[in-house]
């Protein structure tokens, strides 16, 4: 009896990826494409504090940078930015970004897997944790709620059957694009143009029939 090879593991900001746009997280985890943009470079300088491992603590609370973490159930792998552990046993995740305090859930959905993966980890309960928004250098803080964890495993599942796949999702070309690294590799206007003239032609055809 053949035995079935497991599941590569998902990155966990892959999901945070697919969430803000599905071919982002193609072109990025299929195609392994990437590039830089005032926005990722941004993002590269809010990480700096807590891309290197290591600890610190301040009255009893205990801060670990850069925590790897992973879940079994899940398929899923990643590090944490900050993971503090506080006296009365409670475990809070802190996920970095470089923008404004806003709410944004492709954020969320990185947060709450992150949470899922302590869970499983140190078998205790992670029902809080926060996006720090160096921007406004303030805390958003999100309560991991069972909403956002069923949409989790949903955005697991697509992102297994896009790897699986190997296909790129069409671009939105919308007001996300403005704003990703990967505009110029993924050309959103003119494959939305040709999309868009491939339906005005079967749509002639479709009547002329």
């Amino acid at each position: 009896m053949e035995t079935r090879e497991p599941d590569e593991p998902i990155m966990l900001s892959a999901l945070q990826h697919w969430s803000y746009c599905p071919r982002q997280c193609a072109l990025i985890h299929v195609e392994q494409a990437f590039d830089e943009n005032v926005h990722t470079m941004r993002g590269n300088a809010a990480h700096q504090r807590v891309d290197e491992p290591g600890f610190e603590s301040f009255e009893g609370v205990r801060s670990e940078h850069a925590l790897p973490v992973w879940s079994e159930r899940l398929g899923l792998i990643g590090k944490c930015d900050i993971v503090e552990f506080y006296p009365d046993g409670r475990i809070y995740p802190v996920e970095y970004k470089h923008g404004k305090k806003r709410a944004k859930t492709h954020d969320d959905i990185q947060l709450a897997a992150q949470a899922i993966c302590l869970e499983e980890m140190t078998g205790k309960p992670v029902t809080h944790g926060a996006i720090y928004h160096h921007t406004s250098r303030r805390r958003r803080e999100v309560v991991i709620t069972d909403s956002l964890r069923q949409l989790v495993v949903e955005t697991v599942a697509a992102i297994r059957t896009l790897l699986a796949s190997g296909s790129l999702p069409p671009p939105v070309n919308d007001a996300r694009c403005k704003e990703c690294s990967l505009k110029e590799i993924c050309q959103p206007e003119a494959l939305a143009d040709r999309t868009h003239q491939r339906e005005i032609l079967t749509e002639l055809f479709n009547v002329d029939e």
